[in-house]
């Protein structure tokens, strides 16, 4: 059978388009084989070389799922980290089952690949303490990003220690030097680094670009240029993510001749496929410049190369940066473009009313509201929140009060962060009633962890002393106290605002603004790259 498995991918690979395999044969292979790497490269081969059809997918599919579908199933059903993985896998076995080292493997991946990093230990460790699997040097590496990812790098760097030297290998150092990097313990990185270099193992671009990322990320710009003469000297050809890092690092400094010059590397490098991120990043940095036009340019660019399931994201990007340079027309036809590709999500009408209310057009964040209103069917609460901000910044608490009215009007659940900043509203529009009442009840529908505007609690509480309220000042308290336990920072915070009574209004806003800038997030966001190859360890 195995000589017969073999002449069929041989086959596959040779074949001419317009004939078929023999999916028969093919069945037969894959009972035969009974593991499901071995099923999937198949399957892969099939894919890359033969024309689409439902029979031979069809085929294909119901034996690379029937293998482990059902032990799949179980695991995938087990969420929670906290729930041991080993009595799932236990079970299978007790119930005469087979689990072979190959699918122990592919659930590994697969759990990574989602980040339930602690049940993929928990199987990489059975799989050697129960299974008495021999770990190769790519088992180890992936063992030891997971221990650091799981139980810390103190944890990873001791079970790197523990590691026969005989097993310690470029894989192995990789991912070593990945966790330091991680965790950004720069001397450590680069003593790894050092001895990566001592045993030869350097010679590849995935460790320079975990090096070159660190020093991006710690601000180590001056090292970065002595890393890429490194790898000039040795002949080390920039990967996609090199250039990015990179472009990222002369934004970061403002270099613009250095964003010129690295554009046309990566736009005359044959072995670089530049990709609408790339364009994004250096139309950032010409932004920062105050380089208008240079930034619309590159901005352009970057449109023409969006594609595929980035799309999304990308267009939300350029969203965000069209509105920083004060195009709303840009924005309107940007979003009207994304819109005829499909279903919208919520954080891209976020993002749509986000950069509509920053160029002030109220109006048009209100009628894209109503759009969204329309079609939503899993309400999410910063966009509402984002309106009723909008309306407290500009005074309107009437709008605002409005606003929140239809939403509890239309059946929808209100949260306390909304009414915390309808609460702000009335304390800029001088109803400081109505803000002391709202507040109140903000608190009191809160989730545990949550916390109001303390600078809006403050006024509250300075107007609720100053009409000699003392009950009304109880009650709020005791029921801050029930439902926050404020931070001890929180009650600093409090303390000082209610002795210190000037700007109370000012800086409620600002806090309201800085909570509205953290839910939202802004583009582009602070890159930290992970190389595929390096992360598939």
């Amino acid at each position: 059978m195995v000589k017969a498995a073999e002449s069929i991918k041989k086959a596959i690979s040779i074949r001419t388009p317009e004939r078929k395999p023999n999916t028969k044969a093919l069945a037969a292979y894959l009972k035969c084989q009974g593991e499901v790497e071995a099923a999937e490269e198949l399957s892969k081969l099939v894919m890359e070389h033969c024309h689409f059809d439902p029979a031979i997918y069809d085929e294909l599919k119901t034996y690379t799922t029937a293998i482990s579908h059902s032990l799949n199933r179980r695991i995938s059903m087990v969420e929670d980290p906290k729930v041991p993985i080993i009595p799932v896998l236990e079970k299978w076995v007790q119930e005469g089952q087979v689990v072979t080292n190959s699918d122990l493997k592919h659930f590994i991946r697969k759990l990574r690949k989602i980040h339930r990093f602690s049940h993929a230990l928990q199987i990489s460790q059975w799989m050697s303490d129960q299974r008495g699997h021999n770990l190769s040097p790519g088992d180890v590496a992936v063992r030891l990003d997971l221990i650091s990812k799981v139980h810390g790098l103190e944890q990873a760097v001791t079970y790197f220690n523990s590691v026969p030297e005989s097993l310690r290998g470029l894989e192995v150092y990789g991912a070593l030097l990945n966790c330091y990097a991680h965790y950004k313990h720069l001397e450590e990185a680069e003593a790894t680094m050092r001895k990566m270099r001592e045993m030869g193992f350097v010679r590849n671009v995935l460790s320079y670009n975990v090096m070159l990322n660190l020093y991006y990320q710690m601000g180590k710009y001056e090292k970065i240029q002595v890393l890429m003469q490194e790898m000039e000297k040795w002949g080390i050809c920039f990967s996609n993510i090199t250039y990015k890092i990179l472009l990222n690092a002369y934004v970061a400094t403002s270099n613009i001749e250095e964003i010129k010059k690295i554009l046309m590397k990566m736009e005359a490098d044959p072995l670089v496929s530049i990709d609408w991120y790339a364009y994004v990043v250096a139309a950032n940095g010409y932004l920062k410049a105050g380089l208008i036009d240079k930034t619309l340019t590159m901005l352009w660019r970057s449109e023409q190369l969006i594609s595929g399931k980035s799309a999304r994201f990308a267009c939300e990007t350029l969203l965000s940066l069209y509105t920083a340079v004060g195009n709303k027309e840009q924005v309107y036809r940007v979003w009207n473009l994304y819109k005829t590709k499909g279903r919208s999500l919520n954080s891209s009408y976020l993002c749509m009313i986000n950069s509509l209310l920053k160029l002030d057009d109220v109006d048009g964040a209100e009628r894209i509201w109503e759009e969204w209103v329309s079609i939503v069917k899993c309400f999410d609460i910063r966009i509402p929140n984002l309106m009723v901000s909008t309306y407290s910044k500009k005074g309107l608490w009437e709008k605002a009060e409005a606003f929140v009215g239809k939403i509890v009007a239309s059946g929808i659940k209100i949260e306390a962060s909304t009414l915390d900043r309808l609460a702000t509203g009335y304390h800029v529009g001088g109803q400081m009633l109505k803000a002391s009442e709202t507040i109140k009840k903000a608190i009191s529908i809160s989730q545990p962890g949550w916390e109001p505007n303390v600078y809006t609690l403050a006024a509250c509480l300075e107007y609720l002393k100053g009409r000699e309220d003392v009950k009304k000042i109880e009650d709020l308290l005791k029921i801050l106290k029930e439902h926050c336990h404020p931070s001890s920072v929180s009650y600093d915070r409090l303390n000082s605002s209610i002795i210190d009574k000037e700007n109370l209004c000012a800086r409620a806003l600002d806090h309201m603004e800085g909570e509205d800038q953290a839910l939202n997030g802004e583009r582009p966001a602070a890159t930290e790259f992970e190389d595929k190859d390096s992360a598939e360890i």
